[in-house]
């Protein structure tokens, strides 16, 4: 009977080592592969071996032996390998969003815009609100805000309410105030502006920060099963333009709980570095610290997002002298001093990142003002991050190579606003504007993203604004105070290594090395070669994350 019992013991234990898979190793061969160091150099390599966790085993460079124990070989037939591009500074539920409900970003006249208003209207009259984005008055070339009447005159019998390009201001149609109770009573709130009509207080049909939530109030909420639409059609979009990683600034308890319904069921592909609209938001959804990796490093929250001012574009901006085209104005702050560093301590007391929204110059300076009384209490890797980081006063700008600051842009932002933060600023405010190349040389690190919906998720365009400072006509020509270009080699590093590294994801994902997540792109020619003209057709082949191919 021993003899059986230890027998029956001995097979039970064999059968239940042979029910887990052996592991499985994956060589991809022949490739044109570059990555970056922690120096920022660029790494060649012509071989990657990942396992069937999806990390990295090893790199191969030319000569090298290649394995003889891996379980697939694939030939990647000499094309460009290089890591997934990851944006730094995106709206994920907002890409999908965008992309499902009226879309005018690439409206050119108030006329225009109209239009296809008039249309979207008529093809959905089931809708009981029309909702859309991506309205831009300056790309119109309108010298104003568009009116209330204006939509009357295409859609009256329901609410219609547009989102400006940049997220700082929204477009009402008569229907919506009413439904809102929008009157002339009502006072600006603390951070937002009504635009009103000239000589009364009569609201006009744009509402600036703050002031959006007088009729945001009132929009129907997305159900369910629309988040969930959005969110696929977000991921969609990210892989086609080679985003296998994003940091997501603003998640909504509503939006975590869309990416943990899509992790539960295996349909998470792009990764998520989730940062909390507010704090308490953060503590519902993370607790006492940031959260562990989840979904095999697909989603963390670990920070939260403030906004400190708004935008250039709807003159929102917190300006240090007042707009050059409206002297009457500096800017509308969103917090005082004393909250923007209250809200800060909440987080950092909990080892919370905090990325804090600052564009105008007074912005600016008080987040860095910010971070440096509050680096002597709050000690240890803290990766203070600003988001967009637009216009520094240039005596400021050595703050940058302090206490770990990371200055999160998007290049295609100086592309979209340079006619505009001219006529904003005036000539002779532009030094320390869209500065990346001064970031890097006080020692700062430049992360860099998209601000999708607000541009698009094209991180090679970006690269080759970032490398260029022209836009996708060459113009200007020579380049916009092209001192503040970048080398390629440290675009490529701020779109996925430092990206990276900015969400705490350094070690799990980012820059192909051993140990790290196998997420990577095949693409049609060399960005490191390749013209700022070529590189921005640069056409996606095979989108892989964590070694599954995607796309």
């Amino acid at each position: 009977m021993r003899f059986a019992s230890c027998t029956l013991t001995a097979i039970a234990a064999y059968a239940a080592l042979a029910a887990v898979p052996a592991a499985a190793d994956t060589l991809v061969d022949n490739v044109d592969g570059i990555t970056v160091d922690q120096d920022g150099e660029v790494i060649r390599f012509t071989g990657l071996v990942f396992d069937d966790e999806g990390k990295v085993r090893d790199v191969l460079m030319r000569g090298d032996d290649r394995p003889d124990d891996v379980d697939f070989a694939l030939d990647g037939k000499g094309r460009v390998m290089l890591p997934g591009m990851i944006d730094a500074h995106a709206h994920v539920m907002g890409i999908g969003f965008g992309a499902l409900l009226l879309d005018l970003s690439d409206t050119t006249s108030l006329e225009g815009a109209l239009a296809k208003i008039d249309a979207f209207a008529k093809d959905n009259p089931g809708r009981p609100w029309i909702l859309g984005r991506g309205w831009n008055q300056e790309k119109w070339g309108l010298g104003r805000f568009p009116t209330a009447e204006e939509l009357d005159a295409i859609v009256s019998d329901r609410p219609v309410w547009l989102q400006r390009v940049d997220g700082h201001a929204s477009w009402a149609n008569t229907a919506a105030m009413e439904r809102a109770g929008v009157t002339a009573a009502d006072k600006d709130p603390v951070g937002g502006r009504i635009i009103r009509k000239a000589g009364s207080r009569e609201p006009a049909g744009v509402f600036v920060d703050a002031a959006e939530a007088l009729v945001n109030k009132v929009v129907p909420e997305p159900r369910p099963e629309d988040r969930d639409a959005a969110l696929a059609k977000a991921q969609e979009i990210l892989l086609s333009n080679g985003i296998t990683a994003v940091a997501d600034m603003g998640t909504s308890i509503e939006d975590w709980q869309t990416f943990r319904r899509a992790g539960d069921l295996g349909a998470l592909n792009v990764r998520i570095m989730s940062y909390a609209t507010d704090g308490d938001t953060m503590e519902l959804i993370a607790g006492p610290g940031p959260t562990p990796w989840l979904y095999e490093d697909k989603l963390r929250m670990g920070g939260i997002k403030l906004y400190l001012d708004g935008a250039l574009g709807s003159r929102g901006a917190i300006l240090k002298q007042p707009y050059a085209d409206e002297p009457q104005t500096r800017g509308l702050p969103l917090l005082t001093p004393a909250q923007l560093r209250n809200l800060m301590s909440r987080a950092a007391l909990d080892n919370f990142q905090t990325a804090i929204h600052a564009i105008g110059d007074a912005a600016n300076s008080d987040v860095l003002l910010a971070i440096e009384e509050l680096s002597g209490t709050y000690t240890g890797d803290r990766r203070w991050r600003v988001e967009h980081a637009q216009i520094i006063d240039p005596a400021e700008l050595a703050e940058f190579g302090k206490h770990g600051i990371i200055a999160s842009m998007q290049p295609l932002h100086q592309t979209s606003d340079r006619t505009m933060a001219e006529a904003r600023l005036g000539p002779d405010r532009l030094d320390g504007a869209y500065a990346w190349r001064s970031v890097l040389k006080v020692g700062g690190k430049l992360a860099f993203g998209s601000d999708a919906p607000v541009e698009p998720t094209d991180a090679f365009a970006g690269f080759a604004v970032a490398i260029s400072r022209t836009d996708s006509d060459g113009q200007p020509f020579g380049g916009w105070l092209p001192s503040e270009t970048v080398s390629r080699e440290a675009a490529l590093k701020a779109f996925t290594a430092d990206a990276a590294y900015a969400g705490f994801a350094d070690g799990h994902f980012g820059r192909l090395i051993p140990g790290e997540r196998a997420d990577f792109l095949f693409v049609d020619r060399d960005p490191m070669l390749a013209s700022p003209t070529a590189i921005r057709d640069t056409r996606i082949l095979e989108v892989w994350v964590g070694g599954k191919r995607m796309r």
